[in-house]
């Protein structure tokens, strides 16, 4: 296992919490990596380094932890520019990862489907293009480890040329995966089954509960980014009502331009959407902070006007005085209370969630003679068809639809058998 120093730098008078918050996190990112974290390296500097991001005092004094805790490389809780990474290699002669590696590699180990593959190789390729410069092979660092894994490893021992056409390539790939995830996104929008899609903070438990809604077994974990592709799948109501159900990737603060650009598809989904569940760790002491950062993403994806349920999950760890207190605070219920491990609340989740998606909304019971077709084949192009049986001259359906778009078919509505 590889071992690591953590560095953070402020250059401005933010609060010790704060510092403290962001590195806390970048620690939970090196250890999904994989990475034993021996010590933590905070800084305050009036204006950030052009050479080597912090201080040369402090480059001084990293260069001997390295030796005193035999670590093997520094991960800084920054972006840092080519010119700084190199600096700071040929200064402390270790392995330098900044925090858009660190997220890349990690997401890099978690892609499975094809269309991931492609996106985590396409941010790395556009991260590594101009690290290329002036180093050339010298780039060639495939002894394994945090950096240095995933798709596009192969490609740091070819030149630009090769990269750019590696780049043309996954693009053209990716822009035809693309055309057809938004062609069944547009055969999902023309159907009246609603999408509701979960978002929230990494490590919030979207994974743990869509397991539970959708009836799944999907991997869950307390890795960060446990889980990276889409995943659709139908979850149904007790009045027989159903929706679609999307498990998104989990968003973080300062999530690295590569990848909003890569995973510009993946996001997508939540924009698509009928309905949100913003999923949220309610547990975490930076709660807020979490909130404000996914709210920040749903809005550069234009999402903040979908109609959204704040899902507070992990209830089940709060002493009992603090979830009366949580649900004191909201007295207008806006938010719902559960526990994706234990179960508790989903029904109440489900009541909500039904409400906003069928809240203008009917059953009807329709008995339509079989000689009109055109009738009984309109109805699933703009209705939920629930149940359909047929009779020797008549087709029955229960339907769940608005009741202004049933005004015409009045003349069929079956008010007699509604056990079914």
């Amino acid at each position: 296992m590889e071992k690591a120093l953590l560095v953070h730098l402020s250059t401005d008078r933010i609060s010790k919490f704060a510092a403290e918050e962001s590195m806390q996190e970048l620690r939970g990112l090196v250890e999904s990596a994989g990475a034993e974290v021996r010590q933590e390296i905070f800084q305050q500097r009036s204006k950030i380094s052009p050479k080597y991001y912090i201080g040369e005092g402090k480059v001084t004094e990293l260069k001997k932890l390295l030796q005193e805790q035999q670590a093997d490389m520094v991960v800084f809780d920054h972006i840092l520019s080519p010119l700084q990474q190199r600096s700071l290699e040929d200064r402390l002669r270790s392995k330098i990862i900044d925090r858009t590696q660190i997220i890349l590699d990690i997401f890099a180990q978690r892609a499975r489907s094809r269309e991931g593959k492609l996106q985590v190789e396409l941010a790395q390729l556009h991260y590594l293009l101009p690290r290329l410069t002036g180093k050339g092979t010298a780039l060639s660092r495939l002894g394994g480890g945090i950096g240095t894994r995933g798709p596009g490893e192969k490609k740091l021992e070819e030149d630009r040329r090769r990269i750019q056409e590696r780049l043309t390539h996954i693009k053209t790939s990716l822009r035809r995966i693309r055309k057809r995830r938004a062609q069944q996104r547009k055969g999902r929008k023309s159907s009246p089954i609603p999408l509701v899609s979960l978002v929230g903070y990494t490590n919030a438990g979207k994974s743990s509960l869509f397991n539970q809604l959708a009836q799944e077994d999907m991997l869950t974990s307390k890795q960060l980014f446990a889980t990276l592709d889409p995943v659709v799948r139908r979850v149904s109501f007790s009045d027989g009502t159903y929706c679609l159900l999307s498990d998104t990737v989990g968003l973080i603060k300062k999530l690295p331009k590569e990848l909003k650009t890569a995973f510009r598809a993946t996001f997508e989904e939540a924009g698509e959407a009928d309905s949100l569940c913003h999923v949220i760790d309610i547990t975490s002491p930076h709660c807020q902070r979490q909130i404000e950062a996914v709210e920040a993403i749903l809005s550069e994806l234009d999402a903040r006007n979908i109609p959204t349920l704040r899902v507070c999950n992990k209830v089940d760890l709060l002493p009992e005085s603090s979830r009366l207190l949580q649900r004191n605070e909201d007295p207008d219920r806006a938010s719902v209370y559960v526990s994706a491990r234990t179960g508790e609340g989903l029904p109440d989740l489900k009541k909500k969630l039904h409400h906003m998606l069928f809240k203008d909304q009917r059953i009807f019971y329709l008995l339509i003679p079989k000689s009109e077709k055109n009738i009984i084949q309109s109805f699933p192009k703009w209705s939920i068809v629930l149940k359909r049986r047929e009779h020797n001259q008549y087709c029955e359906l229960k339907v769940m639809a608005e009741p202004d778009n049933m005004v015409k078919f009045s003349p069929y509505v079956h008010r007699g058998d509604t056990t079914w």
